[in-house]
């Protein structure tokens, strides 16, 4: 089956917003099934001895990650050893990351874009870009993947960024973003081979041999696309509750 990884979790250890102590989590995905987790944290990192721990102790496999706010929107990141100063513009982010050997991942790019109380709050434009349109944004010039699978997302967010990605020809995953024990496993993004390191994964994810899923809770792991999205809309998936968190 290989890896099935929840990509976009936050804990009590590293997010101020969330509710989902380590133990939780663990347990959680341990009783779901999930055979890994993307701890993606807000701009910090778990201490390494800290993980290994946590690591041993449960005998999963959990990846350290890190979720940096930029100018340009959140983006998920895998393969940095700390938080580096100046990161939070993007473009300095993507020359740390590749100086790493790293993957970005941009994250719920298009939350709240199709709501009007967003726009009546902002004083802003209603959205009115095509796919094609969206797709020149300057962040997606910058990132590897697109987070097409959010699980505090609707579905119309999310099948925008599947149409965006599908016009830049980039990959897509799918995470939580659980800030409780509710939702993980929601989506989840499904490796082709069994993953032991964070090395692996990396290695797997510039190798683009993983796919955006959801039905993994239910037993039916079915790859995210426009034409099995029909399984979302009756209702297969129910993510976390949404909330004003923008993690």
């Amino acid at each position: 089956m290989g890896t099935i990884v929840d990509m976009h979790v936050h804990t009590t250890k590293g997010a101020s917003d969330s509710n989902l102590r380590p133990e939780e989590l663990a347990g959680e995905a341990l009783r779901l099934g999930l055979t890994g987790v993307h701890i993606s944290e807000h701009d910090r990192l778990w201490d390494p001895r800290e993980l290994e721990t946590y690591r041993r102790q449960h005998r999963f496999f959990v990846a350290n990650g890190m979720e940096v706010s930029t100018d340009l929107g959140h983006v998920l990141t895998l393969g940095l050893d700390r938080y580096v100063p100046g990161i939070r513009r993007a473009e300095e982010l993507r020359r740390v990351v590749q100086d790493a050997g790293g993957y970005m991942i941009v994250a719920h790019p298009f939350r709240h874009v199709f709501d009007p109380a967003h726009f009546r709050r902002t004083g802003g434009e209603p959205f009115s870009m095509t796919p094609e349109q969206a797709a020149k944004l300057p962040i997606f010039e910058l990132v590897d993947a697109v987070e097409a699978l959010n699980g505090c997302n609707t579905l119309q967010e999310n099948l925008y960024a599947l149409r965006v990605a599908q016009v830049l020809g980039k990959p897509v995953t799918g995470g939580s973003d659980a800030h409780s024990d509710q939702g993980i496993g929601t989506y989840v993004t499904a490796f082709e081979r069994e993953l032991e390191s964070e090395e692996q994964m990396l290695e797997e994810l510039h190798a683009g041999r993983f796919y955006a899923a959801y039905g993994f809770r239910q037993g039916r792991l079915t790859r995210f696309s426009e034409e099995s999205a029909g399984g979302l809309l009756e209702g297969e998936e129910v993510g976390p509750p949404r909330t004003s968190v923008e993690g």
